[in-house]
């Protein structure tokens, strides 16, 4: 399984971002997605709804080196790495195989640090793959996607290395930023995103690649082990807003080991619990997701 951090060190999504200060547009980012709003699991074990084989979160498999690649085409061809890609026979996708989301899938080569991601996936009656979009990211690589690419996240990121992992959790350390999603987004996009996916003009409204974070000043005490950990890690990496969907669904991998009821103590927080982070300072190049070398050890 996947486990720890998936690009380098001195990565933005490894960066802790505790020490950096409040974005100047932070309480109008807060009110446009919820300051009442309180924050939702995305992720759980079983299957929602009740036996439709539609597991809750985003699956992902983990794949060998030498694992056979099948060709996948694109809708959106012009922002999408053509492949081919490592699918197996069994693959996991979001929603179950009938599902109607956004049939999401993730593929970690972890004999080669390569992650493959699809998004509205949905296998063809010859054999191969048909996607709204797809990217490819070397995770042993700060590289970006070309400025103004999607990819299977309507940000431009990869959506693995922010998705809250139950090994991670049950070791008691997560060293990554979160992903998580908003209603209403700005037509715009900040450093590490590369692409947006909305109309909406007014600077109100939070741009894609946003980070957040809980503030220090919350108190985790009360919430149970399990959860107190997904809150120091929201506390000193924060969360990336990623996509358009429901006020702070904070994005996770199904696991049979996660306790439902447990994951519920999440929403006793609100959007007031939260704060838009400055991360700028970190910016090594605006092509690149390393951040300065003074930086990297904090």
């Amino acid at each position: 399984m996947a486990k720890g951090i998936l690009f380098p060190p001195d990565n933005i999504w490894n960066a802790p971002v505790d020490g950096l200060p409040t974005d100047p547009n932070s309480d109008a980012y807060i009110a446009a997605i919820g300051a009442d709003k309180h924050p939702h699991p995305d992720f759980g074990s079983g299957e929602w709804p009740r036996w439709s084989g539609s597991l809750i979160g985003i699956p992902y498999m983990v794949v060998p080196g030498n694992q056979p690649k099948v060709p996948v085409s694109f809708r959106n061809s012009d922002e999408s790495d053509p492949g081919p890609y490592p699918i197996p026979d069994n693959v996991l996708v979001e929603g179950g195989p009938d599902g109607t989301g956004d049939r999401h899938i993730l593929l970690l080569d972890q004999d080669n640090s390569i992650l493959y991601e699809l998004y509205n996936a949905r296998l063809q009656a010859n054999g191969s793959w048909y996607a709204y979009s797809g990217a490819i990211f070397d995770l042993k690589s700060h590289d970006l996607r070309p400025r103004g690419w999607t990819s299977a996240d309507a940000a431009g990121l990869p959506i693995l290395p922010g998705l809250v992992r139950y090994d991670e959790v049950a070791a008691g350390e997560i060293r990554h930023a979160l992903r998580f999603t908003a209603p209403k987004t700005q037509r715009a996009y900040v450093w590490p995103a590369r692409h947006y996916a909305s109309k909406l003009r007014d600077p109100q409204y939070p741009p894609l690649g946003q980070r957040f974070r809980l503030k220090a000043n919350v108190d985790i005490s009360r919430f149970s082990p399990e959860i107190q950990v997904i809150l120091r890690a929201l506390k000193r990496y924060g969360m990336i807003l990623a996509d358009n969907g429901s006020a702070w669904f904070l994005t996770g991998a199904p696991d049979e080991r996660w306790d439902n009821d447990t994951l519920r103590e999440l929403k006793r927080l609100s959007g007031h619990d939260f704060e838009a982070v400055d991360v700028s300072s970190l910016m090594h190049s605006p092509n690149s997701g390393q951040i300065k070398q003074a930086q990297a050890g904090q």
